[in-house]
């Protein structure tokens, strides 16, 4: 995965910054295990139901999602119905297309959010991702944003969307700002989320809302922080260091 978003930069769509913010993921994927914990499962479902129930389902795309999982945002959002788009803190013409690029070579049929495309903007959000498409972020229901700013989750929420956050950070103001946050990697979120909207899809509108009004996100985060602190505790019970075998000679 490192290498992935490293590549990402060397040809130009990953920002430096994304290096950084890819590393402090990291960190966090450590203390949960390098798995999916079970409370990260229970919204990963919420987020499958909120999208399928949707009206107008858009998942986000910048630079660090392009890199790590273009095929998994495309499988999902034919699963779902959603809308693709490109949205960058760091914005240029050229990282646009080379984001719209990488995600058409994975499959997508049509990525809003490039060039005029982005021509409406989020109201009280001053960084270059209050350009967003009006066919898309603009007028959706429901947005999915793997990797998303505090800033852009809270001013969305403020349009009165539903935000679905892929956030490895349970204390991060995208987790605490979203509605649905999944506190996972975002290469086995997606893949995760795509698995529950099969599972659900039959499933009448009012079952799908009543998951999504039923999950409680506060709740949920509160679940990651315990199960971080049992394994640290458990970890801490029957050490840590590894061990080596050291030959006689």
């Amino acid at each position: 995965m490192r290498e992935k978003v490293v590549e990402g930069v060397r040809e130009g769509y990953v920002a430096l910054q994304g290096l950084i913010a890819h590393g402090r993921g990291e960190c966090f994927d450590y203390l949960i295990g390098e798995e999916t914990p079970p409370p990260a499962l229970e919204a990963e479902r919420a987020a499958a139901a909120a999208l399928l129930s949707a009206q107008l389902p858009v998942i986000s795309v910048n630079g660090n999602v392009a890199a790590l999982a273009p095929e998994a945002v495309v499988e999902l959002a034919r699963i779902v119905g959603a809308r693709i788009e490109v949205n960058l803190f760091y914005r240029t013409p050229e990282r646009e297309r080379q984001i719209e690029a990488v995600l058409k070579r994975a499959g997508a049929a049509e990525v809003l959010g490039v060039g005029e495309d982005a021509a409406c903007t989020i109201p009280e959000l001053f960084s270059e991702r209050r350009r967003v498409s009006c066919r898309g972020i603009y007028a959706a229901d429901v947005v999915l944003v793997p990797l998303e700013d505090g800033d852009r989750t809270e001013a969305l929420r403020r349009m009165g969307k539903t935000v679905v956050a892929v956030d490895l950070n349970p204390l991060s103001r995208t987790s605490r700002a979203a509605s649905i946050t999944i506190v996972d990697n975002v290469v086995r979120a997606l893949p995760n989320i795509a698995k529950f909207a099969a599972e659900l899809k039959g499933l009448p509108r009012e079952e799908l809302l009543s998951i999504v009004k039923n999950f409680d996100n506060d709740a949920n985060l509160r679940k990651v922080l315990e199960h971080i602190a049992r394994r640290l505790a458990e970890l801490s019970q029957r050490g840590v260091a590894l061990q080596f075998d050291v030959g006689s000679g």
